[in-house]
């Protein structure tokens, strides 16, 4: 499987295995921290939610600083940090005794993770062609997805024990992943910092093609919390597929993401080709939202097979849309800016996924098979809108005509 997964040696490569042990803790950390924070630290469900409502907010509001200092301390110097800071704020939750301390340990932690995330597509930029950065972030999400589940894996065992002493080895194993992940990011080559030039710090902020994307791009994203929260609560109340055909949408997810991944990206590099590599994986998520509708109250076998079918269709369009947003974003930003571009970027994301599971539930749950039709609809034409905004944005680069940026032509 592995083989199947890492790219061929070198610092491809080594990013690819310092991004597995990451998300190997971060696989285990989100399967049990809202269990961990309600069964042994008795937060309430409000103070929980409070807490990570606020973590959010705060990594929205710091993501383009952080890129920023990315650029300009130097990526590699960041990720160091960012990681060795969130060891011990990761560990130190076994000994957190209430909301406040919990709400501090976890708000800091997500900054210094999204500090870590934001640098290391700097240092992807850097370190790697213009040619093989998209390639390379399909490796990446390919080999995620295996040690993501690995650490749910683990995570499951951790539920099956419940003990007190079992939650507190699995939040020190995520702190040790933490730490790993900074030891390991020392063998990578080291990134000279780049320079800020005269004028606006954060010169993606007058970048409105780029903002523009980063709009579009993230409400596109958003198709990623149908599978997480839409579709299990669809399953329990509008079908007749039994619970556990949640489960099996998401193991069906992972392993087509594994196994397609690296092909979806091919012809994804250059932002032109990009944008419409996002605009098929947007008409995918359409035809799959379609699929999910013709699901509503009918029986198991057909519920369970129009599911599955829908399953398959949304993960061909994930993985071609993750492929074409990686291709234009890396495309728009320049290079001595990729650190706070990325970092903008991600912000979209996060909006999205911010907004979308309340809206998307709301229509979904209240209107049944309609709501399906006007999220088919919402993504089509958000698809259709991002190689028009992508088109905009190299109009512009041709314009201003500045070095280091990534032409149609790549």
């Amino acid at each position: 499987m592995l083989t199947r997964v890492l790219p061929p040696p070198g610092p491809a490569r080594l990013i690819t295995g310092i991004t597995m042990v990451l998300t190997l803790g971060q696989g285990l950390w989100m399967a049990i921290n809202a269990i961990y924070a309600v069964a042994i630290l008795h937060l309430t469900p409000a103070q929980l939610g409070i807490s990570v409502s606020s973590a959010a907010a705060l990594v929205l509001v710091c993501s383009t600083p952080l890129g920023y200092l990315a650029d300009r301390a130097g990526p590699r110097e960041v990720q160091v940090w960012a990681y060795l800071i969130a060891t011990p704020l990761t560990a130190a939750l076994v000994l957190v005794d209430g909301f406040v301390s919990y709400l501090v340990m976890t708000s800091i932690q997500a900054v210094a993770y999204r500090a870590g995330r934001s640098a290391r597509k700097a240092m992807i930029a850097a370190l790697i062609p213009a040619e093989d950065r998209v390639r390379l972030l399909a490796y990446v999400r390919a080999a995620s997805n295996v040690s993501v589940s690995i650490g749910a894996g683990l995570a499951g065992l951790v539920l099956a024990v419940g003990s007190k002493p079992a939650y507190q080895a699995a939040v020190l194993f995520t702190a040790g992943c933490f730490l790993a992940t900074a030891l390991l990011t020392l063998l990578e080559r080291h990134v000279p910092p780049v320079p800020a030039k005269k004028g606006l710090a954060f010169s993606v902020l007058r970048d409105r093609p780029f903002l523009a994307f980063t709009a579009v791009d993230g409400l596109l994203s958003s198709h990623a919390v149908l599978l997480d929260v839409i579709l299990p609560l669809w399953v329990l109340h509008h079908t007749g597929a039994p619970r556990w055909m949640s489960a099996v949408i998401l193991i069906l997810n992972t392993i087509l993401v594994v196994a397609l991944q690296t092909k979806a990206a091919r012809g994804a590099d250059a932002p032109a080709a990009a944008a419409k590599a996002s605009m098929q994986g947007a008409a995918c998520v359409t035809v799959a939202c379609l699929v999910f509708a013709l699901s509503g109250g009918t029986g198991t076998v057909l519920a369970c097979t129009v599911l599955l079918l829908g399953a398959a269709v949304h993960a061909f369009g994930e993985v071609r849309q993750a492929a074409g947003s990686w291709g234009v974003a890396f495309g728009l930003a320049p290079d001595d800016a990729q650190g706070q571009y990325h970092g903008t970027h991600a912000m979209g994301i996060d909006l999205g996924k911010m907004i979308a599971p309340a809206i998307f539930a709301w229509l979904v749950l209240e209107y049944g098979a309609a709501g399906w039709i006007v999220l088919a609809v919402a993504f089509a034409v958000l698809g259709a809108a991002t190689p028009a905004v992508v088109a905009w944005g190299l109009r512009k680069d041709s314009e201003r005509a500045e070095p280091g940026r990534i032409t149609a032509a790549g």
